[in-house]
């Protein structure tokens, strides 16, 4: 098994890679894995799959990839444990400029992580990184949320942006979001010709959408969507399709009232439109999820993960 799955191999279950809160190990990358994308098993009896004992000697917003240059899967990762005592003031303003970065051939031998600086030498942090392959561009584009200031500017959450092909030399960063308000937390998705960058606004505690037809920075044009402008005290957005169907699932992590992840559905992605599942229609498993990423698996990945780290009946 390797990042380059079969042509005539469907994807049938998902992977959750993901932290769960500001407890002891609760800042490291914790796997669960499911079978329709909205009831959840948790991998290793609950307990961390990766840990990181570099930098800050934790890791938040796991984010995991299968890229296509390589045949690899890699996990970027925020250098940060707020479970230190430093505090969140420190993090953001003088934080790691730093991402934690593993590698594997089949998820389930992992390499020994690393720290690579990619943020700004002005930057007070580097987090949430995510990446997606610009295939026009034959590279990894990776994003992420630094604290900076410029001349008078009071000090702001801007998304920079960077490029790569290995996860170990990366490009000088480059602003790729800066708004009036603080932003933080991208992720994108590509749905035929078109991209669909999500972000979460730091200072209204939304989630905002925005899409285009190329992964340039002045691209993007927000999108209009109702459900999101009135869903407060959410980050992390992440989304995936689901296997059998042509429906996507929209993430978002319900930091404020502690619940973790809450599912939203849709049918067109372009319309903004969003569905949000009752409690009983889904279940997240017995960790909290936190801020993490999604990954769509064939069916012998799917197996190979269960056997290493699951446990009989998954």
């Amino acid at each position: 098994m390797s990042a380059e799955r079969e042509k005539n191999q469907p994807y049938e279950a998902y992977l959750f890679v993901h932290f769960t809160g500001e407890h002891e190990n609760g800042e490291q990358v914790y796997f669960s894995v499911s079978r329709d994308g909205l009831h959840w098993n948790d991998l290793n009896g609950g307990q961390p799959v990766l840990q990181s004992g570099i930098g800050e000697k934790g890791v938040r917003d796991p984010f995991m990839i299968r890229s296509p240059l390589d045949n690899k899967f890699y996990i970027i990762a925020t250098d940060l444990r707020i479970a230190s005592g430093k505090g969140w003031d420190t993090a953001q303003h003088r934080g790691s400029r730093s991402i934690i970065v593993w590698e594997s051939p089949d998820m389930v031998n992992w390499s020994k992580e690393r720290s690579v600086e990619i943020g700004l030498p002005e930057a007070g942090c580097v987090w949430a990184p995510e990446t997606i392959f610009d295939e026009e561009a034959g590279e990894h584009l990776i994003f992420w949320a630094s604290m900076t200031t410029e001349g008078d500017r009071e000090a702001k959450q801007i998304i920079y942006s960077s490029r790569t092909k290995d996860f170990m030399a990366f490009t000088k960063p480059e602003k790729y979001i800066e708004r009036g308000n603080h932003v933080i937390d991208t992720t994108i998705i590509r749905e035929g010709s078109t991209y669909y960058r999500y972000s979460k606004d730091e200072t209204t505690k939304c989630i905002t959408v925005e899409s285009s037809d190329s992964l340039s920075a002045s691209s993007f044009r927000e999108l209009p969507s109702p459900v999101l402008d009135g869903l407060f005290g959410v980050e992390g957005p992440e989304v995936f399709k689901f296997n059998d169907r042509n429906e996507w699932c929209l993430m978002v992590d319900q930091y404020a009232a502690g619940k973790g992840y809450l599912p939203l559905i849709t049918e067109d992605l372009s319309s903004g439109q969003f569905r949000i599942l009752n409690p009983e229609e889904y279940d997240l498993g017995a960790t909290k999820k936190r801020h993490g990423s999604f990954l769509n698996l064939t069916g012998a990945e799917y197996e190979a993960l269960v056997k290493v780290w699951g446990t009989p009946g998954l």
